[in-house]
C-alpha cells in the first residue's frame, strides 16, 4: 500500500536495513485490521496484494483469503468520498490454470492442463482461492481499477516467503554442503528433461508497477514469468556452480525430499548459529512439499506472455544468470552462508 510517497509493508517485520516502515496486523480479524488501517486509509492511492494463507484444503483457502482482502478493503473505507484509492493489484499464480493441486481431496481429480497457460483459458470446475480473490476485487471495484498478475515458480530474496523457492533450494544446498549429502534432485526424468519457466521477483514487481500506471491495464489479468524456459537439469547445473556441489546425473531411484529434510531443522540452527545469520527457522523459509510437487509434474509448466507483450509489456529476466544473482542477494541479507 502506498500513502503519498511513503512505502508501507504489511505482514512479518522484515530486517531493519531493508525496510523503514512497516505495519503488521492479522488480516483475519476484521476488528483489528480496521484499527491498523483506518487511520492512514485516507491516504493510500494503490494497494499491491500479495498475502496469502495457504492451508491443504481449498475450501478454506476460500474462506480465509477472500476474508482477509475484504477485511482490508474494508478498512480502507474504500466506499468513502475521502477515499483515494486508484489501483489494487491481485497477485495470483499458475494454480489458476492448474487447479488446487496442493489439496489431497482434489488433486486426483485434476488432469494435465493444456500448455502454455494463457490468460483466456476458462475456469476450471474446482474451489480455488484465486478465483474468489478476483471476485472480491472485482465486485467492490467502484471508483478504482484492478489488475490481476499470474506468477510461475517465484524467485527473488526475502526473509519470510515460505513459497520462494530459490530460497528452499537455497536452503537445501546449503544442509547438503554442511552435511555432506548428495545434492540429488527430488523430481522425475520428465521434469529434468522438459521445460519450465520462474517469475523473477524483479520483473512480478515491474509488471505490477506498470499496471497499476497504465490505462489499458486496467481490470486485466497477465501472466508473468520471466519470458524464458528452462529444463530443471540445467537449472541444478546453475545451482551446483553457484553453491560449489557435484553435479549429479539424474537418479532413476525417487527420493522423498519432505522426509530427507524434515528432521534438519536442528542442523539449520547450526548453520545460522555458526554463520551469524538473521534468524530463521527452516520451517518459516521452506516449502519443500510445494517443490517436490512441481518437480513431479506430468506436463511442461509454461506460460504465455503473449497478452503482456499486445498490452506493451516487454520485462523479462535471464533465469539461469539470475539464480547467482539472487543467491547473492540472500547472502548479502545474511539468510544463507
Amino acid at each position: 500500500m502506498v500513502p503519498h510517497a511513503a512505502p508501507y509493508q504489511l505482514g512479518f517485520p522484515p530486517p531493519s536495513s531493508l525496510l523503514h516502515q512497516y505495519i503488521t496486523f492479522d488480516a483475519t480479524d476484521l476488528e483489528n485490521t480496521s484499527k491498523t488501517l483506518s487511520p492512514i486509509s485516507s491516504q493510500i492511492t494503490h494497494v499491491f496484494w500479495v498475502a496469502l494463507q495457504q492451508p491443504e484444503s481449498e475450501e478454506i483457502n476460500v474462506a480465509l483469503n477472500s476474508t482477509m482482502l475484504t477485511n482490508v478493503l474494508t478498512a480502507l473505507n474504500i466506499s468513502s468520498p475521502s477515499s483515494i484509492l486508484r489501483h489494487i493489484t491481485l497477485q495470483t499464480g499458475t494454480k489458476h490454470y492448474m487447479g488446487p493441486v496442493f489439496d489431497p481431496t482434489l488433486m486426483d481429480q485434476l488432469v494435465p492442463p493444456e500448455t502454455p497457460f494463457r490468460e483466456e483459458y476458462p475456469r476450471l470446475p474446482f474451489p480455488n482461492f484465486y478465483y474468489a480473490l478476483e471476485d472480491v476485487v472485482a465486485s467492490l471495484a467502484i471508483g478504482f481499477s484492478y489488475s490481476v498478475h499470474r506468477s510461475s515458480i517465484i524467485m527473488g530474496a526475502s526473509t519470510r516467503s515460505i513459497y520462494n523457492s530459490l530460497l528452499t533450494l537455497s536452503v537445501y544446498a546449503t544442509i547438503c554442503k554442511h552435511e555432506g549429502l548428495p545434492f540429488r534432485y527430488p523430481g522425475t526424468k520428465y521434469t529434468w528433461e522438459h521445460f519450465c519457466d520462474m517469475s523473477d521477483a524483479r520483473v512480478l514487481a515491474e509488471q505490477q508497477i506498470w499496471a497499476a500506471v497504465t490505462d489499458k491495464a486496467k481490470n486485466e489479468a497477465f501472466n508473468c514469468t520471466n519470458g524464458d524456459v528452462f529444463t530443471w537439469k540445467s537449472f541444478w547445473k546453475a545451482l551446483c556452480l553457484v553453491f560449489d556441489l557435484e553435479l549429479l546425473p539424474f537418479d532413476e531411484e525417487e527420493f522423498d525430499i519432505t522426509e530427507l529434510m524434515k528432521d534438519k531443522g536442528k542442523s539449520w540452527d547450526d548453520i545460522v548459529e555458526k554463520n551469524g545469520l538473521y534468524k530463521t527457522k527452516m520451517e518459516e523459509i521452506v516449502c519443500f512439499g510445494a517443490l517436490q510437487s512441481v518437480m513431479r509434474f506430468d506436463f511442461q509448466h509454461v506460460c504465455s506472455m503473449n497478452k503482456s507483450r499486445k498490452f506493451g509489456f516487454f520485462g523479462y529476466a535471464d533465469t539461469l544468470k539470475s539464480v547467482g544473482m539472487w543467491v547473492g542477494k540472500l547472502r548479502e541479507m545474511k539468510i544463507i552462508p
